[in-house]
């Protein structure tokens, strides 16, 4: 594996469809998989098998049907999840067995009732029979980042000589931050005395903000794939966010020196085909993705993108998908903007005519969030460049009642 490939582990089918809402049909599910297949995604997580009968028929259909892509599939360190697991994978052209076991404290005496050595060798012991059926197996040992290292140390070590090619470092209900979480990563990195032989994995949680952050900081660590999904939905606060990771890293990549296999021209596609099957849109402000995440109304920042976008923007929206830019026209906006605006749609003012103009603008802007083209087109054919403040007044107000 090349050392400067940060493989990309999409999750959005298993753990993003666990959470609230964003459940999906064989059909749909199908349907981001392909997308994902086209987005270049290094893995394809397709579900949970031995969850549901749905859960399996998707992992199977997706095994059959996606080529590219590694395609996992999630189980517990059980037998009998391990073997339906591999029922639904053993179609892929790439199959991946991806087993977990809980291995902090709080974890094995609440939830399991077993001792860390119990924990270990059902480890080692579920990993060497994943081997039986595939080559590439990944273990997570859930809850890693309120596990003891050494302890984590001596597990990711038995279970790497048992078979395992990557060893995942899940921050399973976000409580890393991102110093602590690098620190983990670089241990695991230099006291796990066989990891030249595995990937380092981290899967983290968003419940304090920080999934991307501490992926990030994983990676300078050492990190060699990360676990994430599309709009960065999953369990609870849900996951790092793909397009962020992935964008970072293409952004930044002078500071990080990484790559990924993304072709970035299709993460606002993806992101819009999983809004669209789920019914979840994204948050306005969400990076990359969302709605004003190349949107501008402040009139000093519409003027520097008039001038040159790069004042403004750190990645160009057709770099990820979307079509352009846009300046909105609202309250913040100066007569840069609102003259580039009206130039598009065919007026040609003078100065003095676009200082009325704007006044116009500015009155109706103070009385609703955005001036969309239509307003634009009323105030510039009602005789607003014509008359004082009070037309201008009495003419908004018209508007405004007429609409």
């Amino acid at each position: 594996m090349n050392p400067n490939h940060i493989r990309i582990f999409d999750t959005t089918l298993r753990d993003g469809e666990q959470s609230p809402g964003f459940s999906m049909n064989l059909n749909e599910k199908l349907q981001v998989a392909e997308q994902l297949a086209l987005l270049g995604v290094d893995v394809i997580e397709a579900g949970f098998p031995i969850a549901s009968e749905g859960d399996f028929k998707a992992v199977r259909e997706i095994a059959k049907r996606i080529d590219g892509p590694i395609i996992a599939g999630l189980s517990r360190i059980k037998a009998a999840d391990i073997d339906r697991a591999w029922e639904a994978l053993r179609f892929a052209r790439k199959p991946r067995i991806h087993t977990f076991i809980a291995t902090s404290d709080i974890h094995l005496a609440h939830k399991l009732g077993i001792s860390r050595s119990q924990a270990l060798d059902l480890a080692v012991s579920g990993v060497a029979h994943a081997k039986t059926y595939c080559e590439d197996v990944e273990f997570s040992a859930e809850d890693a980042s309120r596990t003891d290292p050494e302890y984590l140390c001596e597990v990711f070590e038995a279970v790497i000589e048992a078979g395992a090619t990557t060893v995942n470092i899940p921050d399973t209900v976000g409580f890393a931050v991102p110093e602590e979480f690098a620190a983990l990563v670089a241990k695991v990195r230099t006291d796990v005395r066989n990891i030249d032989r595995a990937v380092i994995s981290v899967h983290c949680h968003n419940d304090l903000g920080m999934g991307v952050a501490n992926s990030m900081a994983a990676i300078r660590a050492g990190a060699g794939q990360v676990e994430c999904c599309v709009n960065g939905i999953g369990e609870r606060a849900g996951n790092s966010s793909l397009e962020e990771v992935v964008m970072a890293l293409n952004v930044r990549k002078s500071f990080y020196g990484k790559t990924t296999s993304v072709r970035t021209e299709h993460i606002y596609g993806t992101s819009q085909l999983l809004s669209r099957l789920t019914g979840v849109g994204v948050q306005p402000n969400k990076a990359v993705v969302g709605r004003n995440a190349f949107a501008h109304e402040a009139g000093i920042h519409q003027d520097g993108m008039l001038k040159n976008p790069l004042t403004y923007e750190i990645m160009t929206p057709e770099s990820v998908g979307v079509p352009k830019s846009e300046l909105v026209l609202g309250k913040h906006s100066g007569r840069n903007a609102l003259n580039d605006r009206l130039k598009t749609l065919g007026f040609a003012f003078t100065r003095e005519e676009l200082d009325v103009v704007y006044k116009g603008f500015i009155t109706l802007a103070d009385r609703q969030k955005t001036v969309t083209d239509a307003d634009l087109v009323y105030l510039s054919t009602n005789g607003v460049t014509q008359m004082g403040d009070t037309f201008i007044h009495d003419t908004i107000q018209r508007y405004l009642n007429k609409t």
